[in-house]
C-alpha cells in the first residue's frame, strides 16, 4: 500500500496539520494527528466538567450540610422518641410491679388472717374434740383437718418479686436485659413476659384461698356431724331414762328455775360468725350430753355378774324352804365361793352388814331414787357411809342368810320398790356405746 492510498478518505486527500516550532536556529515540527487532536479535546471536556462540578459543589456545601444535619437530627429525636417511650413502658412495668408487690403483701396478710383463725378455731375446738371423744362419739385425730402453714410459699413469692424490681433497676440502669427479651436484642427490642408476677401471684393465692376455704367447709361439716351425733346419743340416752322415770337432767334444770323473775325487752340475736355458732351448738350439744351420760353412769346399767348363770330370776317363784309361791325381789347369781363382788354403778354405801334372810348384805344409794342391794356375801369388804365405784371390790360371795349354796342375790330398787334388774341390764346393752 502507498503512500496517496493511506492520505485517500473517499476519493479525497486528507490534508495533514503540520505544527512548527522554532527556536533560536533551532526549528522542530510536529505532525498533528487525528487522534491527538481527539485526545486533547478529551481532556479539555473533563478539565471542564471538573471545574463546573467543583463550583456547584462550593456553591451547594452550605445547602448539603444543612440537609445533612437536619436529617441527623431528626434521627436523634427519632431514637430520643424510641428511648422516651421506653422508658415510659419501663414506668408502667414498675409502677405494675409495685402495685403487684402491694396487692401480693395485702393478699398474703389476707391469708395470714384467714391462717390465724383456723388455729384460733382449731384451739377452741381442743376442749370440745376431747369432750366428744371421751363421750365416745369420735377420734380426735378424725374430726379436724390439719392446717398447715403457707408462711414459706409468701416468703418465696415476696422474693420473687424483690427480684422483678431488681430486674427493673437493671434495665433502667443499661445493665442488663429485662426477662422475656430475646437473647442478643437492645433495650429498644424489649417485649414484656406474656405471664406477669401479678398474675402468677393470683394463681398461688387462689389455691392457697380455695385450699383454705376447704379445710373450714371440713371444720364445719364434721362440727355438724359431730353436734347430730352428740343429739342423737343425748336423745337415746334421755329415752332410756324417761322409761325409767328417771328425770332428765335438763327436764329438771328447767322445772327448778324461776320463771317468775325474768324479763327484759325482745332484741333480735346477733348475727356472729357461722363458725362460731356452730362452735356454740356443738359445746350445747356435748353439754347435753355429758349431763344425761353422766346420769346414766350413775345407774345400776351393768351387770353384775357378766357370763354368771342365773339360778334364780326375779319375780314369783316356789320358796326353796318352805315349798311354796313366794316373790322373788331380784336376781341369783352363781359364783364361786370367795369370788369378788363388785357394784354395778358408783354410789355411797348406805348399808353394810347381816340383814336378815340377805345375811351379809351392802346396799348402794345410786341417786336418783335408786339402789342395789348384793346379799349373801361371806364377807363385807366396805361400810356404811363409804364411796364406792364399779371397780371396787365391796365383798366376798357367799352362802350366808336364807340361802341353799353360794351365789350372789342382786336386787334394783327404785324409790324403795324392787325392780327386775334385768330391765336395768338390757337397757346397759343399748347404751354400751354411749356410757364406760
Amino acid at each position: 500500500m502507498t503512500h496517496a492510498q493511506h492520505n485517500r478518505v473517499f476519493g479525497k486527500r486528507s490534508q495533514e496539520h503540520i505544527l512548527i516550532l522554532a527556536s533560536g536556529d533551532k526549528v522542530r515540527h510536529v505532525t498533528i494527528k487525528p487522534w491527538m487532536a481527539a485526545l486533547a479535546f478529551c481532556f479539555t471536556g473533563v478539565l471542564v466538567i471538573g471545574y463546573l462540578l467543583a463550583t456547584s459543589y462550593l456553591v451547594l456545601r452550605d445547602d448539603l450540610i444543612g440537609a445533612t444535619m437536619a436529617r441527623q437530627a431528626r434521627m436523634q429525636h427519632d431514637y430520643e422518641d424510641r428511648i422516651a417511650a421506653l422508658r415510659a413502658q419501663v414506668d408502667r412495668v414498675t409502677s405494675r410491679q409495685l402495685l403487684d408487690q402491694q396487692l401480693v403483701e395485702d393478699k398474703v396478710d389476707k391469708l395470714m388472717e384467714q391462717q390465724m383463725a383456723l388455729t384460733s378455731r382449731h384451739g377452741k375446738l381442743g376442749s370440745l374434740l376431747d369432750r366428744a371423744e371421751n363421750s365416745g362419739l369420735t377420734g380426735k385425730d378424725e374430726t379436724v383437718v390439719p392446717v398447715q402453714s403457707f408462711e414459706p410459699a409468701t416468703r418465696d413469692k415476696r422474693a420473687s418479686l424483690s427480684g422483678g424490681a431488681e430486674a427493673i433497676g437493671k434495665l433502667l440502669a443499661g445493665t442488663g436485659e429485662p426477662a422475656g427479651a430475646a437473647p442478643g436484642n437492645s433495650a429498644l427490642a424489649y417485649v414484656p413476659a406474656p405471664e406477669t408476677i401479678g398474675d402468677r401471684a393470683d394463681r398461688l393465692f387462689s389455691k392457697v384461698t380455695l385450699s383454705l376455704k376447704g379445710v373450714e367447709e371440713d371444720q364445719r361439716a364434721r362440727l355438724e356431724q359431730l353436734t347430730a351425733d352428740a343429739g342423737n346419743a343425748a336423745n337415746s340416752i334421755e329415752k332410756v331414762l324417761t322409761r325409767f322415770r328417771i328425770a332428765v337432767p335438763e327436764q329438771a334444770a328447767v322445772k327448778s328455775a324461776d320463771d317468775s323473775a325474768v324479763g327484759g325487752p325482745y332484741v333480735e340475736p346477733e348475727n356472729g360468725d357461722d363458725f362460731n355458732n356452730s362452735l356454740a351448738q356443738l359445746d350445747a350439744a356435748l353439754t347435753r350430753l355429758e349431763a344425761v351420760r353422766s346420769t346414766a353412769e350413775t345407774l345400776p346399767f351393768r351387770n353384775p355378774a357378766i357370763g354368771k348363770e342365773i339360778t334364780s330370776p326375779f319375780g314369783n317363784r316356789r320358796d326353796p324352804f318352805l315349798g311354796r309361791l313366794a316373790f322373788h325381789s331380784g336376781v341369783d347369781f352363781r359364783f364361786a365361793p370367795g369370788e369378788r363382788v363388785r357394784p354395778t354403778a358408783p354410789g355411797t354405801v348406805v348399808n353394810a352388814g347381816w340383814t336378815g334372810g340377805y345375811g351379809n348384805m351392802v346396799e348402794i344409794d345410786h341417786g336418783n331414787g335408786v339402789s342395789t342391794r348384793y346379799g349373801h356375801m361371806s364377807q363385807i369388804l366396805v361400810r356404811a357411809g363409804d364411796t364406792v365405784g364399779r371397780s371396787d371390790v365391796i365383798g366376798l360371795a357367799g352362802s350366808t342368810g336364807r340361802s341353799t349354796g353360794t351365789h350372789l342375790h342382786y336386787e334394783v330398787r327404785q324409790n324403795g320398790r324392787a325392780v327386775d334388774p334385768v330391765y336395768f341390764m338390757n337397757a346397759g346393752l343399748k347404751l354400751a356405746t354411749y356410757i364406760k
